[in-house]
């Protein structure tokens, strides 16, 4: 077997594991609930023209916590500038706080189970993404 059928039988294999991890988290994790939240969230702060950065950025939020497995959360290259620092420190001030301390709740209670760990993580992996989203991006794994 050479090396890239190896590589891409991998690749293969964690792609169904994530569609896997997102039946099962749209399903039993919430994840449908997650998105109609952030999703009208986003809608209602894009009604104002002041809200509409927190709005955009609750829409992309949307789609993560709608689909996460196979999703990588990073620091983007250009994230050291003061506008994302602002922008982070008023929406942690606004609701990310209490956003991400709900993920935290999710994810400690997911972790109780054997069964709920995946589930716990992808709630961690939000918690990060949800607590401070301006200068953070999202890239498929793999």
């Amino acid at each position: 077997m050479t090396d890239s059928h190896s590589s891409l039988l991998i690749s293969e294999t964690i792609e169904s594991m994530s569609t896997i991890g997102n039946i099962l988290w749209i399903i039993f994790g919430g994840g449908i609930f997650l998105f109609l939240e952030y999703f009208i969230g986003g809608i209602l702060l894009c009604l104002t023209i002041i809200g509409i950065p927190f709005g955009l950025q609750c829409i992309r939020l949307s789609f993560v916590a709608l689909l996460p497995f196979g999703k990588e959360v990073r620091t983007a290259e250009a994230a050291d500038g003061c506008l994302s620092l602002m922008m982070n420190i008023i929406w942690i001030l606004i609701g990310g706080i209490w956003i991400a301390l709900t993920h935290l709740l999710f994810g400690l209670i997911c972790a109780i189970t054997i069964i709920g760990i995946p589930f716990a993580m992808q709630h961690f992996k939000l918690v990060s993404l949800s607590f401070a989203p301006f200068g953070k991006e999202i890239r498929d794994n793999g």
